[in-house]
């Protein structure tokens, strides 16, 4: 019995040590993390289950401009939760401001998407006040550049992807980023609700792009709402200086990009010849806090640190 025993604890013992020595041995071996960090700024989430078997798509980049607002977060929050649903989605998020905000960094922390946050300021001259209209100025036309300048640093000639303007308010389907995804110039399709119209649409003959249904400013070169429209990333990078011009004519904002890019039979219409609506130019009402700013004024305005 005392000899069982004591063969016992020697098996015991050798299997520790050796367990022990591998532990050891491992012991400042470089960590393989690629799977949760890809650089400072652009945050490579775990692969959802929903998206296995898609690596391998080209990466379409979503560029949303934004700016600091009651109704922000639930904005973000909303086209947050329709790209979650997009495999090979990259979410470059443009704050106009100084500097990046604890709020959009959160929510982007939380995402679960892979990101993309920067900043860059609208110049005081170029920002609408409380009291204009908002079609007065162009808006977000230095974030969306930004967003330009970053994917011409970070991204070759050779790198698949493209490349599509997603404004936070808007409503998106998911099957505009599917109809988008292989884009080889630019791809065009219709939008709900915009222009005064149900919808402004290309208008497409035996394939290619032969007209607009559009009534608002129908001399523009590219009658086409910024949600109508996506960009091949070769395109972009083969065309380093193309941009959007700050100094655009109102409603000829996407032409001053659109027109360093292709002609008008160049473009690519999607959406079934552009007779499906899959995305829709809505807006959500300013909330109206002047009970909010009552209670500020008396000292008793609610808790500023719960986000809203």
């Amino acid at each position: 019995m005392r000899l069982k025993l004591r063969n016992i604890f020697l098996v015991y013992f050798v299997v520790s040590s050796a367990g022990l020595l591998y532990a050891l041995l491992q012991l400042g071996q470089q960590c393989d993390c690629t799977h949760l960090v890809n650089s400072a700024n652009d945050v490579l989430k775990k692969e959802r289950p929903h998206h296995r078997g898609k690596e391998n798509l080209p990466i379409i980049y979503v560029v949303t401009p934004t700016y600091a607002r009651p109704h922000q977060r639930a904005e973000l929050t909303r086209l947050s939760q329709t790209l979650l649903l997009v495999p090979s989605l990259h979410w470059i998020l443009v704050e106009d401001s100084v500097e990046r905000t604890a709020a959009v960094t959160e929510l982007l922390a939380q995402s679960d998407l892979l990101y993309t946050h920067l900043n860059v300021q609208t110049p005081p001259a170029m920002k609408l006040k409380d009291s204009d209209p908002n079609w007065l100025k162009p808006r977000g036309v230095e974030q969306r550049n930004e967003a330009l300048r970053w994917l011409r640093e970070h991204r070759a000639p050779g790198d698949r992807g493209v490349v599509y303007f997603a404004d936070d308010d808007n409503t998106y389907s998911v099957k505009i980023f599917q109809e988008m995804r292989h884009t080889q110039k630019v791809s065009v399709w219709p939008v709900g609700l915009v222009g005064g119209l149900k919808y402004e649409a290309p208008l497409v003959d035996n394939g290619k792009v032969a007209g607009f249904h559009t009534t608002w400013k129908t001399h523009r070169p590219f009658p086409i709402d910024m949600a109508g429209f996506a960009v091949s990333l070769s395109l972009l990078l083969t065309h380093p200086k193309a941009k959007f011009d700050p100094d655009a004519e109102r409603g000829f904002l996407e032409s001053s990009l659109l027109s360093q890019l292709v002609t008008v039979r160049e473009l690519e219409p999607r959406a079934d010849n552009c007779t499906k609506v899959w995305v829709w130019h809505t807006r959500t009402e300013k909330p109206k806090l002047k009970q909010e700013d009552l209670l500020e004024k008396q000292g008793r305005g609610s808790n500023p640190k719960i986000l809203v």
